[in-house]
């Protein structure tokens, strides 16, 4: 039997792009090359994952304005979900709107109670371009919709409202990786 390899172990870490970054906040390209350099990207993509001590990424919190997320995510039960989408599309959400707290790689330090619903079925394609279904619960549910929200331009503070939004865009102002730098108007 083949060994697998682990997602990652052979990729680079890359720098993360930081709230304000005009690459976050547009909607991302689809993917048209399935060749080597979107393997590259996917496997870059976990390491910095794992390095930044993440549950997902979308490419564009690595730069890369391309329609890919890579997740490594446990559900409410503890069952670890690994895997990658290309082109991925929220198909259903659906369930129970759970407020729940909520971080981002490129938001580090900020967390903010968020609604998302309970159960999140995405599709899309792997870096080979195979067909893929993903369905998640609770926390992983979470993790699939934060994802595809990068993927269209938007963060999860854009789901926080009322004094809970406050909180995070004060958290936001004071963080040491924000000075200096352009933030969206609303912050």
């Amino acid at each position: 039997m083949p060994k697998r390899s682990i997602p990652g172990s052979s990729g680079l870490v890359r720098a993360m792009s930081l709230l304000g970054d005009p690459v976050l906040h547009a909607p991302c390209e689809p993917v048209t090359d399935f060749g080597p350099a979107l393997a590259s990207l996917v496997d870059d993509m976990f390491a910095t994952m794992y390095a930044a001590e993440g549950v997902g990424l979308a490419a564009n919190q690595v730069g890369v304005p391309l329609r890919v997320f890579v997740y490594d995510c446990p559900d409410d039960e503890d069952v670890r979900h690994i895997g990658h989408l290309v082109n991925p599309r929220l198909v259903d959400a659906g369930g129970v709107a759970v407020r729940g707290p909520e971080g981002c790689l490129s938001l580090p330090g900020v967390e903010a109670g968020t609604p998302r619903y309970d159960h999140a079925v995405v599709e899309g394609v792997t870096m080979h371009g195979d067909p893929v279904r993903v369905e998640g619960t609770g926390f992983f549910a979470r993790c699939l919709q934060h994802e595809c929200d990068h993927l269209e331009g938007g963060i999860y503070l854009d789901h926080v409202k009322g004094l809970r939004r406050n909180r995070a865009l004060r958290a936001v102002r004071r963080a040491p990786w924000a000075r200096g730098r352009a933030l969206p108007g609303d912050l």
